[in-house]
């Protein structure tokens, strides 16, 4: 019995210093490591189990490994060529002006994304489904010849079956439809699996990284967060809504409605949308997709603009990046709009630093989350923010799912990305910049109506809150990394 315990201790103590030597060599923050550390030599056992379990980055090594970077992923189907060709349209032309105080975020961006600042470019900003689900239904009904359309979430409700039918007499007159879902989102809903119902009708339907038993591939992480619909190559719609009835914020039939913004987008930045899609319709085995070999004609007096991908690949990081240029851009204000407010901390660093030289920071949360451990987290960290001089409001009912950044009324970041550790480290996401004033003060316009609808938070309100609740705020935000 004694070898048994001393056999035991001893492959213990290895496991427990296999785990501390993988912290120590590959944890980024002193922090992390010397905590993983902490819990590996108070528990060998426990803590090397829990190591293995949640301190290892598994993500990014398993994104590279399923999804090469962009120089070879696809080589011989072109997609060399497309990104060759790209940074040929980025070095062949000069980049539009943009505003002095923006030109350090503009190069940082050059040197990040690879694609270039696009002139000519029409945005309109759609509220709710009421306003963009017809546009979109119109868009396929009048398609000439394909339809690509990528979503989070796509619910076999009303407004799915409305889409499917739109999809499927688009495809019976003969035009390339590709509908990309995410695996993980589908199986979680409770209506129905959308990809099997349009497949059934005909549709070319793929599933991004879906969880499967065999081979093994259970995993939460490494979602397509994008929402995309591209028509013809022309006009393209991105923003924050997935295809749900919870998004027809007007409809008696909807029990939890949501208010949110979707884009409408025409000009020469549809092509580097249509790239993107065919990069995850390829990744998803969906082979090749109609991507327009030339960009759509620029329009006079039209947005400049640029497509932002981010993700648990070689573009991890690469929205956070810039973010922080775009505060460090800022002059003299930054309006923030976000359902799901858990910045790193760089980000909160560099927010109160624009703070500091007199820029003022107003963001928008919603009162109520449909994510409710979620917003335990946010409000853990809300006092120290406000202390240190950002403006945070709440707004009232229902919840309000829409993600955008305006910086001095001439700078605007719209897309699919919250300010969450999930959006900015573990999805793939994607975020357009513009550049043009009269869409950022019409912007900076629908955030002031809400904002006076809103409550200014207060950090003595917040602090004297009863201790349990502080407690239960401060439990789940220790979890912040994974919800």
């Amino acid at each position: 019995m004694n070898h048994w315990h001393l056999l035991l201790g001893a492959t213990a103590w290895l496991l427990a210093l296999f785990a501390c030597g993988h912290a120590l060599l590959l944890k980024r923050d002193p922090r992390a490591a010397w905590g993983w550390i902490v819990v590996c030599v108070m528990l060998p056992f426990g803590g090397a189990l829990l190591y293995f379990l949640f301190g290892i980055n598994r993500v990014e090594t398993r994104a590279h490994r399923l999804r090469p970077p962009r120089h070879t992923l696809g080589r011989g189907i072109g997609l060399d060529h497309e990104r060759d060709a790209r940074h040929r349209r980025s070095t062949a032309h000069e980049r539009p002006a943009v505003p002095a105080s923006f030109e350090q975020l503009a190069r940082t961006a050059d040197v990040l994304t690879h694609r270039p600042l696009l002139d000519g470019n029409l945005v309109d900003v759609l509220h709710d489904g009421e306003q963009a689900y017809p546009r979109m239904l119109q868009a396929i009904a009048e398609a000439r010849q394909s339809v690509l359309m990528a979503s989070y979430i796509f619910d076999v409700d009303k407004i799915g079956e409305q889409f499917i039918a739109a999809l499927s007499e688009a495809q019976k007159r003969g035009l390339q439809v590709c509908v990309l879902v995410d695996g993980f989102a589908e199986l979680s809903l409770r209506r129905g699996c959308a990809s099997r119902r349009m497949r059934q009708v005909g549709i070319d339907a793929q599933r991004f990284h879906p969880p499967k038993l065999l081979p093994p591939s259970l995993h939460l992480n490494m979602r397509n967060h994008r929402k995309l619909l591209i028509v013809d190559g022309e006009l393209a719609y991105t923003g924050g809504m997935n295809i749900s009835l919870r998004h027809m914020a007007q409809d008696p039939q909807n029990p939890r409605p949501e208010h949110d913004l979707h884009f409408e987008l025409r000009g020469p930045v549809v092509q580097q949308l249509a790239e993107v899609f065919g990069e995850d319709w390829r990744y998803a085995g969906g082979g090749d997709c109609p991507c327009p070999a030339q960009p759509a004609p620029e329009v006079e007096g039209g947005a400049i603009c640029r497509v932002i991908t981010d993700g648990p690949n070689e573009d991890l990081g690469q929205l956070t990046l810039i973010l922080l240029s775009a505060l460090a851009s800022a002059r003299h204000r930054v309006r923030i709009m976000t359902p799901y407010f858990l910045p790193p901390r760089e980000l909160v660093a560099a927010m109160e630093a624009a703070v500091l030289r007199g820029v003022q920071i107003q963001i928008l949360l919603p009162e109520k989350s449909d994510q409710g451990k979620m917003s335990r987290a946010m409000r853990h960290q809300l006092p120290h923010m406000i202390l240190r001089g950002l403006r945070i409001y709440y707004q009232p009912p229902p919840f309000v799912h829409s993600k955008l950044l305006i910086v001095d009324d001439e700078y605007v970041l719209l897309g699919s990305a919250n300010l969450d550790p999930r959006s900015l480290r573990l999805n793939f996401e994607l975020v357009v910049e513009a550049y043009d004033r009269d869409f950022a003060v019409r912007m900076a316009r629908h955030f002031k109506e809400r904002r006076k609808r809103s409550k200014l938070l207060h950090a003595q309100e917040l602090q004297r809150r009863p201790l349990p609740s502080r407690l239960y705020d401060a439990f789940w935000w220790l979890f912040s990394p994974y919800l």
